[in-house]
C-alpha cells in the first residue's frame, strides 16, 4: 500500500449497495472548491444511488479535510 501524500484525506459515502470513495488533497481547486482537489471513485447500484453516495462522500471529505488541516 502506497503512503498517502501530505495534506490528504480519504472518505467514503454509501447508499444501498453503492459505495463512493473521495480522495481529497490540497491542490488547485479542480472541483469548484478553493485549493482542494478531489478524486472520486464509485461502484455498484444505479444512477440515483451513485449521486447520493458521491454527494455524501464529498461532504464527509470536505469536513474531514478542514477539521484536520485548516481548523487545527
Amino acid at each position: 500500500m502506497a503512503a498517502a501524500p501530505p495534506n490528504s484525506v480519504q472518505c467514503f459515502g454509501s447508499k444501498k449497495t453503492t459505495v463512493a470513495v473521495t480522495h481529497c488533497k490540497a491542490g488547485r481547486g479542480l472541483i469548484k472548491f478553493a485549493a482542494v482537489d478531489m478524486r472520486i471513485r464509485v461502484k455498484g447500484g444505479g444512477h440515483t444511488s451513485h449521486i447520493y453516495a458521491i454527494r455524501q462522500s464529498i461532504s464527509k471529505a470536505l469536513v474531514a479535510y478542514y477539521q484536520k488541516f485548516v481548523d487545527e
